[in-house]
């Protein structure tokens, strides 16, 4: 093709406005191998296109497989679309993405197309309140793959807002985000799962805290999915300004005591004297980063059979 597969399907999804998912259900596909097309990691089969075309043609009349191989302009223009669209799939132009560190774009990207639908959805956290030891706060995020390839996720509470990425290197999630009111920036490091669906998600976070100075702060937070993604943009939009409008500050008692403990470890020369961490740490082993949980089905009556030794 003589322009980037990805950018023409991207214009065909905006024009559409079809979601990936919607996408997905209507070629019989998961809708991870539309995410690889999108993000720019493969291309459709010959089959797969074949489908595509012809879905597209029941909605632009004429449109053919071969206007595949027309140039980025010739095709927008064929649909109808605007080339300003899809000017976030090229890291060099003027872009969220441009943005972020350029060596590691094609190794985000290409962690994202793999890993990025494991972690949409929408997610509870549980953090310290800052300005109110002993209590926490509970704020709602929604992970979901952008179009220029990358992770995005919003977070917020009480109406406050933050927009950002996150990015997966090894099996770590890297988050960056930027509160959309006061422009504080926000970081995190948490673990990843290596299951095909985050349940549980845990790290460190570094931001600024609410008081006068704006004191930088660092905790844990604890992020629990409560919803999957709909798969539809705009309901999925509203969903989450809708978590996001809700009270954060938990009720007293309401956070379960192993997470009180998990979220508030103790730390610094005196932890250390008795053989804890001197630094804020989250270790691995201590992680509480999971995926659903495996459930043996039951076995039917007339399927009780033995067990096969084991090979090898």
């Amino acid at each position: 093709m003589s322009e980037p597969f990805a950018k023409k399907l991207e214009l065909v999804l905006k024009v559409l406005s079809m979601s990936r998912a919607r996408l997905a259900a209507d070629l019989g596909v998961d809708k991870s191998v539309v995410g690889r097309w999108v993000s720019g990691a493969v291309q459709p089969s010959a089959h797969n296109l074949s489908l595509l075309s012809g879905l597209i043609a029941q909605r632009i009349a004429g449109f053919t497989t071969l206007d595949w191989d027309r140039s980025l302009a010739a095709f927008a223009e064929l649909i109808g679309a605007d080339l300003k669209a899809v000017a976030s799939h090229d890291p060099s132009a003027d872009s969220a993405a441009s943005g972020l560190p350029i060596l590691g774009m094609e190794q985000f990207l290409a962690a994202t197309s793999l890993r990025g639908p494991a972690y949409e959805g929408f997610y509870r956290t549980t953090r310290p309140y800052i300005l109110s030891p002993g209590r926490f706060i509970h704020d709602h995020a929604m992970v979901r793959t952008d179009p220029n390839g990358l992770m995005r996720i919003r977070i917020g509470a009480g109406g406050t807002i933050a927009d950002g990425w996150i990015l997966p290197a090894g099996n770590q999630l890297f988050a960056v985000t930027v509160d959309v009111i006061s422009g504080a920036v926000l970081f995190g490091i948490f673990h990843g799962v290596a299951t095909p669906k985050a349940e549980v998600i845990d790290g460190l976070v570094l931001a600024p805290s609410l008081d006068v100075g704006r004191t930088p702060a660092a905790y844990p937070m604890l992020l629990e999915r409560v919803e999957d993604l709909s798969g539809e943009i705009s309901a999925d939009d509203h969903r989450f300004l809708e978590l996001a409008a809700r009270d954060p500050v938990a009720p007293e008692g309401s956070v379960p005591e192993a997470v009180r403990r998990h979220l508030c470890g103790d730390f610094g020369p005196a932890a250390m004297a008795l053989g804890g961490d001197l630094l804020l740490r989250l270790p691995l082993l201590a992680s509480m980063s999971r995926g659903p949980a495996y459930r043996e089905a039951p076995i039917a009556a007339n399927d009780r059979r033995a067990p096969a030794a084991p090979r090898g």
